[in-house]
């Protein structure tokens, strides 16, 4: 009986290529692992009432305030008794003003004594989901059998695949782009070579299904956590009304144009190339060709800067101060990254599975990665500048590390690339004497051999014969591939680049998903302490928004002498024009939250229309002192306001 023999290509042992990824991609893996839930954009700088408050009646609402703008819906802020039972409204109050940015939501009116936990959810202007809970008091504390929730939004299993969804989507882009270029900028030829058509096409598969299964996972991403509620259709929808659903539906469409763009060139452009190559040129020069060339040139530059938009519009650039200078630089920077780790990927395969790769195209890859290198240094720099700030935050917080980091990662890799510069000074454009005799060998005796052989009907001794030959023929390709040692020492190098970019992408994707350096500095000293100078008043000025007519307004404190031991309190209440602002009542409390004393309140006399004062307040020991003064406008509207003073 006559039997086909396996391919060999189908038998062929693992390549160090593959062995490489799946290993990094196990690292990768357990750093997203260990990372744990990502640190967002925006915190919770304050709450009335306050974390651990104990308040004499019931407040009408309860307020959040955030370091900078988020998404909230009805459903946002939950506030539960004692037994577990909502006694919010669910409506939403949009209180925000100026910079200040807060929200609330009403009670119910005649709420009895007792501890009530406030949870909340949101999502980060910067796309990333934040979460908290916080109890307080009315009347007195009481035991609660609503625990205090301890998962982040953002976490747990949904958390990791929504990141490795979102690290296979940098990747593919980056393979996806810098591919197609390497093929347009360095090498025409390969358009028609195989291992590069399945690189960039795997690459757009990547990135496709990424983008797919984030938007999928946004809804339990930034919401349960489990992932049955990725059928949710309401949540979906949702969802696609969010800056961060339209980027990536608008990504989807885009990759529909690209699907189009790798046709082209790989249909007709690669014909058009294969068909003009002359022995002294690479990828002809005739006037259809180089007009083909021009025009994939334009748009897949247009399709490419519209992908990294979708990035740029809905990520880290879209925050903070200057996006419209660090939104084009963000599109800029990703597409530099493109260009040189996608450009490297695709030199990888050529030198690993078309050894005929010609001398000028791995020059002219050297000097668009060189380009590539200045635009990442210039919007690197300027990036850093924008998202860190100051040198405590660049080594004292998780962003700043993470960035120190990726510095280092991408001094190495500039290092390997200097070493792959030197070889390929020394390449030649083809073998010599042996070599090309072992090449010619190679092609006659892939033409001479049949496409079907005759073997045992034993499927054990088939396979074996199919792998003899496969070694065989990979014995003759790996021989032709170390002909030339210039060309064997690129590779190797290489390759060593290719390891350290996917460690740099996987530093990249974590960094995206952490609190800017700069944002978390402020954070942890928006509430830092005033320094007090012995014998001399301390004075503050906080301002308030209680959320009715007239709510707006500050609040000046002054506290003399400022030490251990009786003080004299004055409080004065202004309106946004600076005049006095008579309300009818002010309270006071000091909270010295290391030795855990406090909170002692105090009820200041009203000296004038606007002004209240106090005189011999007691503080018993020196320390960061937190002072918090409730400001009423109305019987409803009423908000506290907080600062930390250094008390010697």
């Amino acid at each position: 009986m006559t039997a086909i023999a396996p391919s060999p290509a189908r038998v062929r042992a693992p390549a160090l290529l593959p062995r490489l990824v799946l290993v990094l991609a196990a690292l990768l893996a357990a750093l997203f692992t260990a990372a744990g839930p990502a640190s967002a954009h925006a915190a919770l700088t304050a709450s009335d009432p306050q974390d651990g408050a104990v308040v004499a009646t019931a407040p009408a609402q309860v307020t959040l305030s955030f370091s900078e703008q988020v998404a909230m819906g009805d459903d946002s802020i939950r506030v539960m008794d004692p037994q577990g039972r909502r006694v919010d409204t669910g409506e939403l109050r949009d209180m925000c003003s100026g910079t200040t940015v807060r929200y609330g939501t009403a009670l119910h009116s005649g709420l009895p004594d007792g501890t009530y936990t406030v949870a909340w959810q949101a999502v980060s202007a910067d796309s990333h989901p934040v979460s908290g809970a916080f109890t307080f008091s009315i009347g007195a504390p009481s035991a609660t059998s609503v625990p205090l929730p301890t998962a982040q939004a953002g976490g747990g299993p949904v958390g990791i695949a929504y990141d490795i969804a979102r690290y296979a989507a940098y990747a593919g882009f980056t393979v996806l782009v810098g591919g197609a270029a390497f093929i347009l900028l360095c090498w025409r030829r390969g358009a028609a070579q195989r291992p590069l058509q399945k690189l960039i096409v795997r690459a757009w598969v990547t990135l496709t299904a990424a983008t797919l299964v984030m938007l999928v996972l946004r809804t339990p991403y930034t919401g349960s956590g489990k992932f049955a509620d990725a059928l949710d259709l309401d949540g979906l929808k949702a969802v696609l009304e969010t800056k961060t659903g339209a980027s990536l539906v608008s990504r989807l469409l885009l990759l529909g144009a690209a699907a189009l763009f790798i046709a082209v060139l790989f249909g007709a452009y690669a014909r058009r190339a294969e068909k003009d190559r002359g022995a002294d040129k690479d990828g002809g020069a005739d006037k259809e060709a180089d007009d083909l060339l021009f025009g994939l040139g334009i748009g897949g530059t247009v399709v490419a800067g519209g992908i990294a938009a979708t990035w740029a519009l809905s990520e880290h650039a879209s925050t903070g101060i200057q996006p419209g200078i660090a939104m084009p630089a963000d599109i800029l920077h990703l597409l530099a990254v493109a260009a040189w780790l996608g450009g490297l990927t695709a030199l990888l395969v050529a030198l690993h599975k078309v050894p005929g790769i010609e001398r000028a195209a791995v020059q002219r890859f050297s000097r668009v990665a060189f380009v590539s290198v200045l635009v990442l240094a210039v919007t690197g720099v300027y990036q850093s500048w924008r998202q860190v700030g100051s040198w405590s935050a660049l080594t004292g917080t998780s962003y700043g590390q993470l960035l120190l980091l990726k510095v280092g990662l991408v001094a190495v890799l500039v290092a390997v690339a200097y070493v792959s510069r030197s070889w390929t000074a020394r390449l030649t454009d083809a073998p010599a004497g042996k070599p090309a005799k072992i090449a010619r060998q190679r092609d006659v005796s892939r033409e001479t051999s049949p496409a079907s052989v005759t073997v045992p009907e034993d499927p054990k001794r088939a396979a074996q014969l199919a792998r003899q030959r496969a070694a065989r023929e990979s014995a003759r390709e790996k021989q032709v591939r170390d002909a030339d040692p210039a060309r064997a020492g690129l590779r190797r190098s290489v390759l060593a680049e290719a390891g350290v970019a996917i460690a740099l992408l996987a530093v990249t994707t974590v960094l995206t998903s952490t609190e800017p350096g700069r944002t978390a500095e402020q954070a942890s000293g928006r509430d830092s302490a005033s320094t007090a100078v012995p014998n001399r008043a301390i004075k503050i000025t906080l301002p308030f928004d209680t959320g009715g007519q007239n709510g707006k307004g500050s609040v000046r404190v002054e506290f003399d002498p400022g030490r251990v031991g009786a003080n004299s309190l004055h409080v004065w209440v202004d309106d946004p024009e600076g005049q006095p602002l008579d309300i009818p009542e002010i309270k006071v409390a000091f909270t010295l939250p290391a030795k855990d004393l406090g909170p002692l309140p105090l009820l200041p006399e009203r000296a004038a229309p606007g002004h209240w004062s106090a005189s011999g307040v007691q503080l018993p020991l020196a320390g960061e002192w937190r002072i918090d003064v409730t400001v009423r406008t109305s019987d409803i509207d009423q908000t506290t306001v907080q600062k930390n003073v250094k008390i010697g």
